[in-house]
């Protein structure tokens, strides 16, 4: 009776923790009464099933329009909340960015696929912290001001290329934009628009994106056991690992291109002076710094040169605007010049500082902002915001908000009309009347803003002054068809690119030639950096030399 008693007993006990088991796994993707609202759960799963793999953006607008600007979805046991207005992204990610500096875990898309390197998705703390200082002593508002030299070559060689080849358009513009930041971070030009490094790189962040953004990087976050699976069951794992390789290689190549130019004394003056004499002092290895000097070739080659080709696609599907940008330069700058940052700087061209604004906001290039998280558990409208959960910054929701802007699909620069912010002062100003969301939030607002609108404003102008776009007969052009992953531009479309004269053309080819003159005929490359540039002129000594 006493054994029978005992095995009893254990079998209540048993039958206990398994009761306690189940009812603690039920617990596990339901939504708890003070998180905000948001999706039907399941055991769980939670909202995992409910994830879209295709145009996530538009499924994020759904719930937004459903739920409310704030929202939360639950990913298995970890929370997410997405900010979907202006208010709740001033609220939240810049007035309390101290608890909203943080980046997410990133097992495929940091760890993996970035070797932990990536600047964008790196987590915040000390060395964050020393990278943006850094980064930040070269991209502010005085500082920005002093690269125009190198913003106004590359224009204008932009130009001329047009001018020869006008079927490459989105080589030429990425060819611009990337030319312009491997100036400012390396100390060279490039001068092909089909340089391999190039090409490179434009492949990489964009395989890069997809990696991160994939499902199997989500689930990998959300139940880190599956991290520690072998690659041959987790083949994701292996891709994102082939991938930092080829990644690595390339940015570590571009980073010793330019330390051993600093250690012979023959680079120029640039942002590596001031990663190595970091690199001097906190020795860190290579790789890194080839992530931190790569990030920021990323962010400078990518955003602009997508913005750029989404207003030449507005062109194409609104002629009337390219009518009044015309009419306004022609009347400001006339036939015999070209625009130049003087007319950014006088204001006299507030229809295309409209236009610039208008193009991020129609056409965002960062769909669902970069994730931020939590550091502690904070409250919002009532709301709680746990420790940890992901806090996602809606740019296409905020930015496609009816009562925000109506008719938001219809490309209307005249929506600006009026407003002389830069767009750095809309983005620390009235959220209400914040132009765009693309550059982020808080700490984590892209210091390259301000070099951005002045090469926004240069391509703008200029393409205006010079050219005239127009569709390509039978062509289809869909501006909701977007391509990437994190960051989105319009599929690839025909264009006819006409120079409306032939003494605009001409003018074009003397002025290039003319900026040429500045340039080693062999190799294309400054010969000095021209003067007033905000570079360090630091250089390091025999000891320092090849020693890191």
């Amino acid at each position: 009776m006493g054994l029978l008693d005992t095995a009893t007993l254990v079998y209540l006990a048993v039958a206990g923790f398994l009761v306690l088991l189940m009812a603690r796994l039920a617990q596990i993707g339901r939504r708890p009464s003070d998180l905000p609202p948001g999706p039907p759960t399941l055991p769980l799963l939670g909202n995992l099933h409910l994830m879209p793999t295709k145009d996530p953006h538009l499924q994020f607008q759904k719930w937004a329009q459903e739920y409310g600007p704030v929202y939360s979805l639950m990913l298995g046991a970890k929370t997410m909340v997405v900010l979907s207005s202006d208010v709740a992204v001033k609220e939240v990610l810049d007035r309390r960015s101290g608890i909203y500096s943080d980046r997410p875990d990133m097992f495929i898309g940091q760890t993996v696929a970035s070797g932990g390197l990536r600047l964008v998705v790196m987590r915040y703390g000390d060395n964050w912290r020393m990278i943006h200082k850094m980064v930040h002593n070269i991209l502010n508002i005085k500082a920005a001001t002093t690269y125009v030299p190198y913003q106004d070559l590359e224009n204008k060689i932009l130009l001329e290329a047009l001018l020869d080849e006008p079927k490459d358009l989105l080589l030429h513009i990425r060819r611009f934009t990337y030319s312009l930041s491997t100036q400012m971070i390396f100390g060279y030009r490039c001068v092909s628009n089909r340089d391999p490094n190039l090409l490179q790189l434009f492949h990489c962040f964009d395989k890069w994106g997809q990696v991160a953004g994939s499902a199997s990087a989500q689930i990998a976050d959300l139940y880190p056991i599956l991290q520690k699976l072998p690659s041959w069951i987790a083949p994701n794992v292996s891709h994102a690992r082939k991938l930092h390789v080829v990644e690595r290689d390339l940015y570590v190549r571009h980073w010793m291109r330019a330390k051993r130019a600093l250690d012979d004394g023959t680079g120029l003056p640039c942002f590596c002076n001031d990663i190595y004499r970091a690199q001097t002092e906190e020795k860190f290895t290579d790789a890194a710094a080839g992530y931190i000097s790569g990030s920021l070739l990323e962010a400078g080659s990518d955003t602009t040169a997508s913005t750029l080709y989404g207003f030449i696609l507005a062109l194409l599907l609104w002629p009337d605007v390219q009518t009044k940008l015309q009419a306004e330069i022609d009347a400001v700058v006339g036939p015999d010049r070209l625009p130049d940052i003087s007319d950014f700087d006088s204001g006299k061209l507030p229809y295309v500082r409209c236009c610039i604004k208008e193009s991020l906001r129609w056409m965002p290039t960062v769909v669902l902002g970069v994730p931020h998280a939590a550091t502690r558990d904070d409250v919002y409208q009532g709301w709680r915001i746990p420790q940890g959960a992901t806090v996602i910054n809606n740019v296409w929701s905020i930015h496609m908000d009816e009562k925000r802007t109506p008719h938001p699909r219809i490309f209307d620069p005249d929506r600006f009309a009026g407003d002389k912010t830069s767009l750095y002062q809309s983005a620390i100003g009235d959220t209400t009347k914040r132009d765009n969301f693309v550059f982020g939030a808080g700490r984590r607002l892209c210091q390259g803003i301000h070099i951005a609108e002045r090469s926004l404003f240069l391509g703008i102008a200029r393409f205006s002054w010079a050219f005239t776009f127009t569709k390509t007969p039978g062509a289809v052009y869909n501006p909701e068809k977007l391509v990437g992953s994190i960051t989105v531009q319009p599929e690839e479309f025909p264009c006819i690119v006409t120079p409306r004269s032939a003494a605009k053309a001409e003018m074009i080819r003397q002025a290039a030639a003319q900026d040429r003159t500045q340039l080693d005929p062999k190799t294309g490359q400054w010969r000095t950096v021209p003067a007033g540039m905000a570079f360090s002129t630091w250089m390091p000594d025999e000891k320092e030399a090849g020693k890191t």
